[in-house]
């Protein structure tokens, strides 16, 4: 292992780790609003929506980012539509995300008994303001576990945007891998990077929902 290589090109994978960093969480909070949405059109079964919301959660589980990404960066220029790579990037991150998430906060708000909302609503309570003050903090409870596995996974989906002609790790360690021919020394610094980006992710998490289960949310 060539330490003094290591040393050298650790700025360029500190910078790809910013931007990689700054991708995954504009894409994870990106998601989570779609998800947020399509899941409540779809668990209230809203008219067309509801069949629009789950032809786009199934189209998009069941297509590659990779896929995705080339649809975005290498199809629309050919109908006039340019995305920079940290756009396309983006946007395929967060319709991927979209998705996952979706299922997930389905999954949370039916997992909240209906009385609930009756209750709410014999109080005086309108159904909106029942959803946000007792149904969500529940539904969003109960989510955690699924949300904080799906970010993590969006995280690491992230690997691919080097085919976007994006400066991430993985372009990065490919390209000193073709210059220098240090394939061991690229591939531990990119696999150092992500745990430096994950590990405390999933930390964070696992203390999270500890902290919710204990206090009974969601049961």
């Amino acid at each position: 292992m060539d330490w003094n290589f290591i040393v050298q090109y650790s700025d360029l994978y500190k910078e790809a780790a910013l931007l990689t960093v700054r991708i995954a969480w504009i894409g994870i909070l990106g998601s989570l609003i779609l998800g947020l949405i399509c899941g409540m059109i779809r668990y209230y079964k809203v008219p067309v929506l509801s069949q629009i919301a789950g032809i786009y959660i199934e189209l998009s589980r069941n297509t590659p980012l990779l896929i995705q990404l080339f649809f975005l960066y290498f199809g629309l220029p050919k109908i006039g539509i340019v995305l920079q790579s940290e756009t396309c990037a983006i946007a395929g991150l967060i319709f991927l995300g979209g998705s996952y998430m979706a299922e997930a906060f389905r999954s949370g708000i039916e997992a909240v008994d209906r009385i609930q909302m009756e209750s709410g609503l014999s109080l005086g309570l309108t159904r909106r303001q029942v959803f946000f003050y007792i149904i969500f903090p529940q539904a969003a409870a109960v989510a955690v576990p699924g949300i904080g596995a799906n970010a993590i996974f969006l995280i690491k989906e992230t690997s691919v945007f080097s085919v976007v002609a994006l400066m991430d790790l993985m372009h990065v360690a490919k390209d000193l891998i073709g210059l220098y021919y240090k394939t061991d020394e690229a591939l531990f610094m990119l696999v150092v990077s992500y745990l430096i980006i994950l590990l405390p992710v999933s930390i964070i998490l696992t203390f999270l929902e500890r902290r919710l289960r204990y206090a009974g949310f969601g049961n």
